[in-house]
C-alpha cells in the first residue's frame, strides 16, 4: 500500500505546558482550522474535544494524553496533548519519548511556573526540539517581553522571537512578523480565522528594529556559511535563508523559536502551525531510533525511519476503552504493520496477534489497514503487551529503550461493600494499573484492604472516581496516607537456625545473614558468600526470596525496607529435612532479627513545593509551610508574585490546597512534586508505629 504523505512532510508534535497555561484550546483551535473539527470545543464549557473523560471535563483540567491527527499546508500532523498537572507527570514523561517535537505553551501573565520546569526538563531528557508559544496575550497583565526574558533566565533556553506582539492586554489585536516584516491584523467577527496584512505601523519601528537584528545575529550563529555572507553585508541575506539556518538550529536543540497570541480569542494559531510546518523535525531529520539485541544488551542496533526497514515500534500508553476493549498506543519507528498479521513483543518474548488497527482522534478513531514508518497509531488485540514494550519484526528482534517512571509516594485503603462489587474491584483496578505504571495495587491480608498507591491526592482522586463511574464499583475508600519506608543505619549480623519437628519428616534450615546499609536510591542487593557447600546451591535463590518477603513487610513498623544490602555467610543443611520452604523461612525470620538489631530507622517522602502568592500574603504562607515542618529554601519576585520555594514532609501536605486559597483569598498556587526520601523525627516516627500496631489490633 503506497504511503499517502511523504515522510518528510510527516510532525509528530506535542502540546506541553503548566496547568492554565491554555494547551487543550491551542489544539482545540489548531483542529478547528486544519479543518479536523468543525465547532470550537472550549474547556471552561467541558466541550474540548481533546478532554473527552467526564473527570477531565468537571474539573477543566487534562488527566490522560490525547492523541489527533490533523493536516496543514500538505503536512500531516500527529499531535499529543498532554496534561499539566504533577500528579500525571507520567502522561507527559510517556509521551516526550516517541515525540519529534514539542510546542511549549506559556501564559503570558504567569509566565515560566514550576511545573513549566518539569516538563521542559523532561523535553531535555528525552532531546525534543521545541517552539514556545506564548498564549493569553489578551488577559490583564499580559507582558511578552517579560516571559521572553522569563524562558532565557529560567531554562536556560536560546531564545529567538520570530514575532512581536501588537498591543496587549485588551488592546492585543495581531502579531508583526519579523521575517516576513509585516503586521498581521485579526477581524474579531470572524473568530480571529480572517486577518488581513499590512505594513507595520510606525509607532512599531524601533522594536521591530531591536528584535529583527537579534534574529539575524542568532540565525546567523547557526551556520558558518551565513555568518560569512553576513560579515560582508547583512542585507545580502534572504529570508528563505533564515528560514533554513532557524530550522538547522531548532532541531539541533540549538535555539527556541517563540511566537506569541491568544488562542482563546483565535488569533496567532495559523503562524503557529507554520511554524510547526517549518522548524520542527520531520522523523527523517533526526537521527536513527538506537536499540540493542534482546539476547545482548551491549549490541547496539539502529533502525532508520524507512517503511522498507524491518518494522519496529515502541509501546507508549494503554488505554481500557469500554467498547474495544484494550488499546495499545504505539509510535512505529520503521517498517510497517499490516491489521491482522503476526509481530513480536521483544521486551516479553512472545508474538502477538495485530487485530483491528486505528488513527486516534480523542476518543474516535479512523479504521486503518497500514500504518507506516513514522506514525503513531492505536492497535486492539495486543492482550500482553504494556506501555514500554517494544514490538517488532520476529526475525530481526531488538529492543528499544524504555522508559523509568517514579515511584508512588500516597496511598488509600478500598474495601468493596459486596461480593459482586469485589469481582468489579477487581477487574477495574487491573486495567487502571495496566494504563497508568504510576499506579500500583497492594493487598493488605491482615486487615483484608486493597491499598491503591499513586503520584499524589488528586491521583488517587480520580482513579476512585473512575472506578466508581466506568467500572461501577460501590467501595468504602479510605482517608490518602503516605508510603513510608524502613531502611538500617548500621550493620549487624545473625545467626538463626529453623528446625521443626513433627511426626514424620521435619523442617531444617540454617542461616548466617550480614546485613548493612546501602547508599540512598541503590535498593536492594544480596550478595552469596557461602563457600564449600555449606548451603547446597538450589537453596540459596529460597534464602534471597525469603529476605525479599520479609522486606516488603518491614520489621520495624510494617513498612516496606528500602537500601539494604545483605550478605548470605554462612549456613548448614539436613540431606533429609531441608527443603526450600525451610530456607524460604528461616531466611525471613534472620533478616527480621538482623534488621532489628541494625538501629532501623522510618523514611517519608520529602516534596520540593513552589507556592506563587500576591506579596502581602507571603507572611501566613512562609508561616504555614513552617508549621508544617516545612523548610524555606528560598524567595523571589516574579511577575509581582512572591515565589516562595521550600520542602516539606508529605504527610504535613494534605488539605494544602484549600489551607492555601484560605489564607491568600484564593490567589496563591502551588506546584509540588516528590524529591527524596529522609528520616523521620523520632518523636513522630514512635506516633506512626503506635498507629500502625492500633490498626493491627
Amino acid at each position: 500500500m503506497a504511503r499517502l504523505i511523504e515522510l518528510d512532510k510527516v510532525r509528530n508534535i506535542g502540546i506541553m505546558a503548566h496547568i492554565d497555561a491554555g494547551k487543550t484550546t491551542v489544539t482545540e483551535r489548531i483542529l478547528f482550522y486544519t479543518g479536523r473539527s468543525h465547532k470550537i470545543g472550549e474547556v471552561h464549557d467541558g466541550k474540548a474535544q481533546m478532554d473527552w473523560m467526564k473527570q477531565e471535563q468537571e474539573r477543566g483540567i487534562t488527566i490522560t494524553s490525547a492523541a489527533t491527527t490533523c493536516a496543514w499546508n500538505g503536512h500531516k500532523i500527529n499531535i499529543i496533548d498532554t496534561p499539566g498537572h504533577v500528579d500525571f507527570t507520567v502522561e507527559v514523561e510517556r509521551s516526550l519519548r516517541i515525540l519529534d517535537g514539542a510546542v511549549a505553551v506559556f501564559c503570558a501573565v504567569g509566565g515560566v511556573e514550576p511545573q513549566s520546569e518539569t516538563v521542559w526538563r523532561q523535553s531535555d531528557k528525552y532531546q525534543v526540539p521545541k517552539i514556545a508559544f506564548i498564549n493569553k496575550m489578551d488577559r490583564i497583565g499580559a507582558d511578552f517581553f517579560s516571559v521572553v526574558k522569563n524562558i532565557e533566565d529560567d531554562l536556560g533556553a536560546n531564545v529567538i522571537p520570530l514575532q512581536i506582539p501588537m498591543g496587549a492586554e485588551d488592546h492585543f489585536i495581531g502579531i508583526i512578523d519579523l521575517l516576513e516584516m509585516q503586521a498581521c491584523i485579526y477581524e474579531d467577527d470572524s473568530q480571529g480565522k480572517n486577518f488581513r496584512l499590512e505594513a507595520i505601523p510606525a509607532e512599531y519601528a524601533e522594536k521591530v528594529k531591536e528584535f529583527q537584528h537579534n534574529l539575524l545575529e542568532k540565525a546567523v550563529e547557526l551556520d558558518d556559511s551565513l555568518m560569512e555572507k553576513y560579515l560582508e553585508d547583512e542585507n545580502s541575506i534572504t529570508k528563505e535563508e533564515l528560514i533554513a539556518a532557524i530550522r538547522k538550529g531548532t532541531i539541533a536543540n540549538k535555539i527556541v523559536p517563540v511566537l506569541c497570541g491568544s488562542a482563546f480569542k483565535n488569533k496567532g494559531v495559523q503562524r503557529l502551525l507554520d511554524a510547526v510546518t517549518m522548524y520542527l523535525p520531520s522523523p527523517v531529520d533526526l537521527p536513527p531510533v538506537e536499540g540493542h539485541d534482546p539476547d545482548d544488551v551491549e549490541k547496539k542496533i539502529l533502525r532508520r525511519p524507512d517503511d522498507n526497514e524491518p518494522f519496529s515500534a515502541l509501546a507508549f500508553k494503554i488505554q481500557a476503552d469500554p467498547h474495544m476493549g484494550k488499546l495499545v498506543y504505539f509510535r512505529v519507528y520503521s517498517g510497517t504493520i499490516k491489521a491482522g498479521t503476526y509481530i513480536y513483543n521483544s521486551t516479553k518474548g512472545r508474538k502477538e496477534r495485530v487485530g483491528r488497527l486505528m488513527q486516534m482522534h480523542a476518543n474516535t478513531r479512523d479504521m486503518r489497514e497500514e500504518i507506516c514508518a513514522g506514525d503513531i497509531a492505536a492497535v486492539v488485540g495486543l492482550d500482553r503487551t504494556i506501555t514500554g514494550d517494544t514490538l517488532c519484526d520476529e526475525d530481526n528482534q531488538v529492543v528499544l529503550e524504555a522508559m523509568e517512571f517514579p515511584a508512588p509516594v500516597m496511598s488509600l485503603s478500598i474495601k468493596p461493600q459486596s461480593r459482586p462489587d469485589q469481582d468489579k474491584l477487581g477487574k477495574g483496578l487491573m486495567r487502571l494499573a495496566e494504563e497508568d505504571p504510576t499506579f500500583t495495587v497492594q493487598t493488605d491480608k491482615e486487615t483484608d484492604e486493597t491499598i491503591l498507591s499513586g503520584m499524589g491526592e488528586l491521583h488517587l482522586e480520580i482513579i476512585v472516581d473512575r472506578l466508581k463511574h466506568e467500572f461501577k464499583v460501590e467501595a468504602v475508600v479510605g482517608k490518602p496516607k503516605v508510603a513510608y519506608r524502613e531502611t538500617i543505619t548500621a550493620s549487624a549480623t545473625e545467626n538463626y537456625k529453623h528446625v521443626k519437628q513433627t511426626g514424620g519428616k521435619g523442617q531444617y534450615a540454617h542461616v548466617v545473614l550480614k546485613i548493612y546499609p546501602a547508599e540512598p536510591g541503590h535498593g536492594f542487593e544480596f550478595v552469596n558468600k557461602i563457600t564449600g557447600g555449606s548451603i547446597p546451591r538450589e537453596y540459596i535463590p529460597a534464602v534471597e526470596k525469603g529476605v525479599i518477603e520479609r522486606m516488603l513487610k518491614g520489621s520495624f513498623a510494617g513498612y516496606p525496607v528500602v537500601d539494604v544490602m545483605v550478605e548470605l555467610t554462612d549456613g548448614s543443611y539436613h540431606d533429609v529435612d531441608s527443603s526450600e520452604m525451610a530456607f524460604k523461612v528461616c531466611a525471613s525470620e534472620c533478616f527480621k532479627r538482623a534488621f532489628m538489631n541494625a538501629s532501623p530507622i522510618l523514611l517519608e517522602p520529602y516534596m520540593s513545593i513552589e507556592a506563587s502568592s500576591p506579596e502581602e500574603y507571603t507572611g501566613s504562607v512562609v508561616g504555614d509551610m513552617c508549621s508544617r515542618r516545612g523548610k524555606v529554601l528560598g524567595m523571589e519576585m516574579k511577575a509581582k508574585l512572591q515565589i516562595v520555594s521550600a520542602e516539606a514532609p508529605l504527610s504535613e501536605m494534605f488539605g494544602y490546597a484549600s489551607a492555601l486559597r484560605s489564607m491568600s483569598s484564593g490567589r496563591a498556587n502551588y506546584s509540588m512534586h516528590f524529591e527524596k526520601y529522609i528520616e523521620v523525627p523520632f518523636s513522630i516516627a514512635e506516633k506512626i508505629i503506635e498507629e500502625k500496631k492500633q490498626v493491627k489490633k
